[in-house]
């Protein structure tokens, strides 16, 4: 099993969003960053655990756990000249941009904040404290994930 960190800002689709969708499932599409994409389409499995970061608010951290119960497919919206995240040079024969379907497992007992994390040496090497790093899909070592998990 692997462990990874997905980003969203909870204006746009937050943990409590998930949570109330049907089966507690959703896509998570619109990712539009080749690396991002490439964890999504090459690397996540059914059962990989994830946590729910809400971004762009304040404070931004960690809110919860979700966990991938789909596999990376061709991401619809890609093709929709109506959706935010369409992109026409897309080719349904070879998509470009791919996505998982996340399932909701819990809401986490408080929020583990972003200055929190960065505060902790022995998070060193985990992706979100890196300077510069803007990925809104990224992996979280198992030492790292049961790290966090101690903090709630």
């Amino acid at each position: 099993m692997n462990y990874w960190l997905m980003k969203s800002e909870p204006d746009v689709f937050g943990i409590d969003d998930l949570e109330k969708r049907p089966n507690q499932t959703e896509p998570w599409d619109g990712v539009r960053n080749y690396q991002a994409r490439n964890m999504m389409r090459d690397d996540m499995k059914v059962g990989d655990q994830v946590f729910f970061y809400h971004s762009n608010t304040q404070p931004p951290g960690i809110v919860g756990i979700a966990e991938v119960v789909r596999e990376g497919y061709p991401d619809h919206t890609a093709f929709d000249p109506e959706d935010p995240h369409y992109d026409p040079k897309s080719d349904r024969d070879n998509p470009r941009w791919f996505m998982v379907d996340v399932a909701f497992r819990r809401k986490l007992k408080r929020t583990i904040t972003l200055a929190e994390l960065k505060d902790r040496p022995d998070l060193d090497g985990l992706p979100l404290t890196r300077k510069g790093n803007r990925l809104s899909v990224m992996p979280v070592s198992e030492e790292h994930w049961k790290l966090i998990l101690s903090l709630e």
